[in-house]
């Protein structure tokens, strides 16, 4: 004997829910000779007929009545059992753990944050952050993390997805004399004898302040190093030294002055995997590429910038 297949339950459910063969064929977009046929093959199936046609509507017969309630259970659970899948696929449910180098973590991740969760509410996500690339690097090679934030890593091989290229700048107090730059850039010679808002020795940018100043021809004083990323620009503009940081970590009400290094100083960006993803972080990297702000208003992305990611970030996509 040939077993009821879950389309003909639900072909029975709804020609029952609307009380009419045409109005069902109709909702479920078959032709009424092919819902027919299918309630006859359900009706042999079960051993005897289940709907009594009326001049204007259907009645379940006695058999229709019992089998009823037996189908709308098994769509039911048949529902469950997809959903169960879509979670299992990472659609609805579970969590991506992310690790971020903390300017990232600070200036580039919460919208794409607040964007995940309006979109994927289900899918939580874990930060895991850390003072240097390298450490980053290390963490995500170690298994920490599902997917990492950060410069682009060195000799990495497994999958890698440009971000675009961020660029740094110079806080001042709003009352230095250079502040007032009409160009709004600032020659870091100008500052060789400034004491620095410096960073914390395990800080990434720590080092990246003592290259640059390093090439400028000066090796720079901290007046006060911070360890949290954050922390800089606040102390900067509040008179205790000139700090270098990311453009896109300044909020859009800022007591100081943000000026552009001159020559520019640019960093490229990516998120990177150690296999081939899976949805839920393929989604994720989807999202983080399409609202990564890697450059506010202030410092627009410029030909250079975007010809220097080309050439620095690998070509292996997400």
């Amino acid at each position: 004997m040939a077993m009821a297949t879950l389309r003909q339950l639900e072909y029975l459910v709804t020609v029952v829910d609307l009380g009419s063969f045409t109005r069902a064929a109709q909702h479920l977009h078959v032709t009424q000779p092919a819902l027919s046929h299918q309630m006859r093959a359900l009706e042999t199936a079960v051993g005897g007929p289940l709907l009594e046609r009326l001049p204007r509507a259907v009645r379940l017969t006695p058999m229709g009545r019992a089998v009823l309630p037996h189908a709308r259970a098994a769509l039911a659970e048949a529902e469950r059992l997809h959903r169960v899948a879509r979670r299992t696929a990472g659609l609805e449910e579970g969590e991506v753990e992310v690790a971020a180098i903390y300017s990232v973590s600070l200036g580039i991740l919460p919208p794409v944050l607040r964007a995940w969760r309006g979109r994927h509410p289900g899918v939580r996500i874990r930060l895991r952050e850390y003072p240097h690339a390298d450490r980053l690097q290390a963490a995500m090679a170690a298994g920490r993390a599902d997917l990492a934030v950060g410069p682009v890593p060195a000799g990495w091989e497994g999958p890698i997805r440009e971000l675009g290229v961020e660029e740094f700048g110079i806080v001042l107090p709003a009352d230095d004399p250079l502040a007032g730059s009409p160009t709004g850039r600032v020659a870091l010679s100008d500052l060789a004898d400034r004491a620095w808002v410096h960073y914390a020795p395990d800080n990434g940018l720590a080092d990246l302040l003592d290259q640059v100043c390093t090439q400028a021809g000066f090796h720079p004083q901290a007046a006060i190093r911070a360890e949290q990323t954050s922390a800089a620009p606040l102390l900067a503009a509040a008179g205790l030294g000139p700090a270098l940081v990311p453009a896109n970590i300044i909020p859009p009400h800022f007591d100081g002055v943000l000026l552009r290094p001159d020559p520019p100083i640019r960093r490229a960006l990516a998120a990177y995997t150690r296999t081939r993803p899976d949805a839920v972080t393929v989604a994720f990297a989807d999202l983080l590429a399409q609202q990564a702000r890697v450059n506010p208003a202030c410092f627009p992305a410029t030909a250079v910038s975007q010809e220097r990611a080309a050439a620095d970030a690998p070509s292996n996509p997400l």
